[in-house]
Parts: C-alpha cells; structure tokens; sequence
C-alpha cells in the first residue's frame, strides 16, 4: 500500500474539519487550505498545517485547481482529499494532481468526466440496465421552444456540471423557461465554472432516494445501502435518514443492484452516490451519479459503523473493501443547520455567530465555534447534527430533544424549522416527497403568547436592563442593579417580535435583585440572577428558569424552556434622519456581489420584472419591481460587492412620473 504521510485538504468548512479528524486517527499531517476570508476558520485552526490559497471569491481561491495541485505537491503532501462541492467532481483537476505525482483521493477522472455531464451519464447507465429519465441536453443551436415541446412540460432545467442541489430549475409554462435557462446557466458559472444546461422531464412528486457505493482497485463494487433524502429546500437536502421508510427488503435489493450496475460500467473506486428519484407506483429512475464523498454521509456510517472518510483514504492507497459488508444496525437521520431565514425563503444569513453551543449525546459535524464569522462567500452550512435509535422513532426523539438543547445566536438559522420539520405528522409516518415543504406548512418559529411566552421577554428585558445598568455603574459599582434612593415611576421597552412582525411592550419598575413587570395584562414580580455568556436566571411565581440572552445593538436573541426568540429593541425616542425611503428605493435583500443589472435608468418596468441578479453563498438572487415604476437611479455595477439593506435602484412609480 502506499504511504499517505500528509494529506491536502482541498476544501473549507465541515467537511474539512471532517477529513482532518479521519487524517488524525490514520496518524496522517493534515495540511489545511485557505483563503482570505477563511484565515481564522474553524478548519485551519483544527488542521496540523494551512496554507493561504488567495482571495475570498472562490474563483480566486477554492476552485484554483492548478494552484492547489501545486501547492500540495509543493508541500511534500502525497495525496490531496477534494471534500464535495468546489473540485470534488472536477476531472481536469484530479489529472492535475496526478500529473504532479499526487493521488486524488476519489474516483477516476474518467469515470469523473464520464458522470460530470448527465446526459452522458444517462447514456452510460441506461446501457447497463438503469432506468433513465426522458431528457437531453440544450442544443443552443436549436430552439429552445422546440427542444422542450419534444419533452413536454413540465421541465427541469439543470446545470449539466452541477450537484449539491444548485444550479435546477423546474419550469411549467413555456413562457418561463428562457429565464430559467438564463438563471441556471448564470448559477452554473459561478458555483461550477461551467454553464452547460439539460432539459429532463419532471416527475411529480417524488421521493429522491440514494445509494452509497464503493469501490477498489480489484474492480469490486458494493453497496452499503440507501439514505431518504426527500427533504429539500431549493432542491438542496435539510434532511436525511437511512434506512429510507420507503424500501422493504426487495425494493432495496432492486435499488442497490441498479447503483452496482451503475458502478460497474463506470469502472467506479473510492465512494460515490447514486442517486434516483422513486415514484408513487415504485418505479424509480436514475438522477446521476455523485463522483465524491456526500454532505450525508455520517447516517451510512451510522447504520453501518464504517468510517467512509477513512475507507476512502484507504482505498486511494490501494487498500480493498471488507470482504464481509455489515448489515443495516438501527436508524439514523441527519439534519442541515444552515444560516439562513427559512420566512424570508431561506434567504443566506451571514454573520457573526455570537455563541454557538452544539447539543451534547448526538453526533455532530461542525465547521464553526462561537465568534467566528460566516461569510457571505461560501455555502451557509453551519452544522450537521446526526442521531442514532434502535428504530426510526427513537432517531427522531433523540435528534429532537438535540435541537432543542442547541444554542445559537447572533445570526438567523433554520434550526426552529428543522425541529417543526420533525415535529409534523407526515414526516412521523414517513409521508415524503421533494414537495414535502411546499406541501405543508411547518412551524418554523414560535407563535409569541404573552401567558405562555412570557419569560422570553421578561429574560431580554432584564439582560437589556442589566446591560445599561453596569454601563452607568462607573461611580458606586457596588451599587447592586435596580436600587433607587427614591421611588421611579413604571417605564417601559418596546420590542419587534420578528416571528409576528408586531410590537409588544413591556411595562417595567426596577427593584433590587429584580423587576416589577406588566406584559399582557397580567403583572410579574420577577427576582433575576445574571452569570457570564448571556446567562439570566429567572425567579417567577415560585418557579426558577435559566434562559440564554444575546444582544447586538437593538439585536436581540434568546432561548429558554419555552423555545427562542429573535427580537429587535425599539428606540426609546425618535432618532432623527431615521425616515423610512418606502418604496423609492429597493436594497440588498443580503450581502452579496452583484452579478447582473438587468435595467438602465429611464426604462419602465413591471411588477416582478427582475431588475438586479445578486450571487451570495453560491445561490443567485433576483431583486424585483413590486409594480409598474420608472427606472431613476441606478446605484450598483456588475462585480460591486454590496452589503444586506444598502440601496441599490431607485425607482419612482409610473403615475408620479407621468404627472411630471
């Protein structure tokens, strides 16, 4: 076997805090790579060594695969670990490191060319038995109205190159289809460098179940079963579970049968999925083959009690598959913690994480620690939380119960609307499809009552109070918090409850060691301990409750028994210059670089015409007229960084225009 004595990780986040734990207990130097916005991340401080690889825009860094070639052969590595995403699935890079001596670790980079284009890979695959999609790729000599009247709607537009659920659109009506090319094609380019498009029938409603293979140089290919992976946003998986509630035993020995066949005409080594889209009537088809390591990969390893980082290092050093597979032990189900606000659709929240405290008793994959910051560069994926039961339920209790215990503030994240995911009745029975969020309607964030929700608010207007008070306690800082030499009147604090988009104000009088509160209606007297790290324990009607409070200007997070809140602390008084510009202006929905300006000044426009293309965190973001306006100001340019609220257009309705 070869001797892997230092291995480059080509890739950030997660998964590369993921490889370095495997390199460590291989007893191999993990070699870490990053880029500008990337110098104090999580994984460089966890890797043995890091070298700097270029600016924060992955073109100029992560997807520099020449550079990073060089750079590992450079550095005395012998192999280099892609990760997924970024140049996991690109061949042109895994001949670059083999041209320098290096062993990409991941399959060949033929059979990575041969599945990097899906309309080859459904030739490959339907030649070995594999049913297939109708589809073809975008011949752009041809017309566009043409080619997809011969499919018949409704289409999905995807990215030939793509993967990791970027880079799809599903198109119903012919009218739509050429800006869903355009959007696809512009996706492409900047989370792939590539913007080859296919067409393919879309099936309705179904469910996307995968297969892990693996294989070895011996030309061995096996199976180590399925994963449910019906739970998408945007086509991108939130949650995953294996084994899927959907296979018995000989549905899952068709599935797999079809991934070996797959493997085998691929001549596939190293880790790979194949993935397929299972209808009502248990017929399922190919989708494509992923040619890395998945995002999903730790519930296969707990059903299975493999280590595939490990085994795909092993592999790429000549090494071969267990004779004897395990059997599928128990059930796992894996969720997605992503910054991102799932009520504004699922719009990219980056930030500064205040605190981040993982839940203890699961396992968890994370590529953050509190302070650090998530940038507006890369994917928003925080966190991957994945538990383990003897049965399906027990999984679910257990990853529920970790939510639930999980401490995040500073940033906005899909974590409530993880757990309501789980809490709902057709994903307790198993009940899937890649409809199921547009399906159903999840409770993704707490419905504030003030009798059963009231010490959230009490806890923020203490840590606020609290906070202004030892602010002031310059001269007597002995003086303990809330004493008065003479009586106050009550005064009050006005938050903006973000899950209701409404204001609630709070009543309040200082008293030493508490507060004497009113909040809807009733009275409160509240005895109040505070500790470090945003710790407030309340004592209220005999009952002790510790909450968890964070504060950033009028910012304002907290969690506790009853669940968390996100809140924004009104000012007390006006501020002047603080007028609203309504509707003449139209902002950053988030921070982002503009890619395409759509409209020049004096243009008419209409309601939902797109007037500015935005990418951030690999995704592209249209912003839209919301009615028929003129086109005034244009205050942005293609390539111009801009952050989340700042002004970007301005426009002014048509009426107003015309009387002028």
């Amino acid at each position: 076997m070869l001797d892997f004595r230092k291995i480059l990780i080509a890739n950030r986040g997660e998964i590369a805090c993921r490889i370095i734990r495997s390199c460590r207990e291989l007893g191999i130097i993990s070699l870490a790579v990053y880029s500008d916005a990337d110098a104090d991340a999580m994984h460089v401080r966890e890797a043995d060594e890091a070298i700097h690889i270029g600016a924060a825009p992955s073109r100029d860094s992560y997807l520099d695969g020449q550079k990073l070639a060089f750079l590992a052969a450079a550095s005395g590595a012998q192999a280099v670990h892609p990760g997924y995403g970024f140049l996991a699935e690109n061949a042109d890079f895994a001949r670059a490191c083999q041209g320098l001596g290096l062993v990409f670790i991941g399959p060949s980079p033929e059979s990575i060319d041969a599945m990097g284009n899906k309309a080859r890979a459904r030739d490959i695959v339907s030649a070995a038995g594999v049913p297939v999609i109708p589809g073809a790729p975008l011949d752009e000599s041809q017309p566009l109205e043409a080619q997809a009247a011969e499919l018949g709607f409704p289409l999905m537009v995807k990215a030939a190159m793509g993967g990791g659920g970027k880079g799809m659109r599903v198109v119903r009506e012919p009218e739509a289809l050429a800006d869903a090319v355009f959007s696809v094609k512009n996706e492409a380019r900047a989370a792939f460098g590539d913007d080859q498009v296919i067409l393919e029938r879309y099936i309705e409603r179904p469910r996307h179940v995968e297969v892990q293979i693996f294989g070895d140089s011996s030309g061995r290919v096996v199976a180590l079963y399925e994963r449910e992976c019906s739970v998408q946003r945007r086509h991108q998986k939130i949650i995953e579970e294996a084994p899927s509630p959907a296979l018995d035993a000989a549905l899952r020995e068709r599935f797999c049968e079809a991934a070996v066949a797959a493997g085998k005409a691929l001549d596939y080594c190293n880790a790979g999925t194949v993935e397929f889209l299972l209808g009502a009537d248990r017929e399922f088809y190919f989708l494509e083959v992923n040619t890395r390591i998945q995002v999903e990969h730790p519930v296969t390893e707990m059903i299975t009690g493999l280590d595939l980082v490990r085994l795909q290092i092993e592999v790429a050093r000549g090494g071969l598959l267990p004779d004897v597979l395990p059997e599928i032990k128990g059930h796992a189900i894996e969720c997605r913690l992503y910054a991102e606000d799932p009520s504004h659709d699922f719009l990219p929240c980056p930030g500064k994480l205040a605190v981040f405290e993982p839940p203890a008793g699961i396992r968890v994959d994370s590529g953050v620690q509190s302070g650090d910051t998530v940038t507006v560069h890369y994917d928003p994926l925080l966190a991957k939380l994945i538990a383990w039961g003897a049965t399906r339920e027990a999984a679910i209790a257990r990853l529920e119960r970790a939510l639930a215990e999980t401490v995040l503030c500073g940033i906005a994240s899909n974590l409530d609307f993880l757990a309501g995911v789980l809490a709902h009745p057709a994903f307790r029975e198993g009940r899937l499809s890649t409809h199921f969020l547009s399906e159903h309607a999840i409770a993704g964030r707490l419905n504030f009552e003030a009798d059963t929700h009231a010490g959230l608010l009490l806890a923020s207007a203490a840590f606020v109070l609290e906070t202004e008070s030892a602010a002031c306690r310059r001269d007597f800082p002995g003086i303990p918090s809330g004493w008065r030499n003479v009586p106050n009147p009550m005064q009050s604090l006005s938050f903006e409850l973000e899950s209701q988009q409404e204001s609630l104000e709070l009543s309040y009088r200082l008293r030493p060691g508490g507060l004497r509160c009113e909040l809807g209606g009733r009275a409160y007297q509240v005895g109040v301990r505070y500790s470090d790290g945003g710790r407030v324990r309340l004592q209220v009607d005999g009952k002790s409750r510790a909450y968890r409070v964070w504060q950033e200007g009028a910012d304002l997070a907290v969690q506790g028994p009853e669940g968390r809140l996100r809140l924004k602390l009104r000012p007390r008084f006006i501020v002047p210059g603080a007028e609203d510009d309504g509707e003449a202006a139209t902002r950053a929905p988030l921070n982002g670089t503009v890619t395409h300006v759509l409209v020049a000044v004096g243009d008419t426009v209409e309601a939902g015409q797109r007037l500015i293309l935005i990418e951030a965190m690999k995704m592209e973001h249209a912003l839209c007229a919301h009615g028929p306006a003129l086109v005034e100001a244009v205050l942005c340019e293609p390539g111009m960084a801009v952050a989340a609220g700042q002004e970007l257009i301005r426009l002014q309705e048509v009426a107003l225009a015309e009387e002028a």
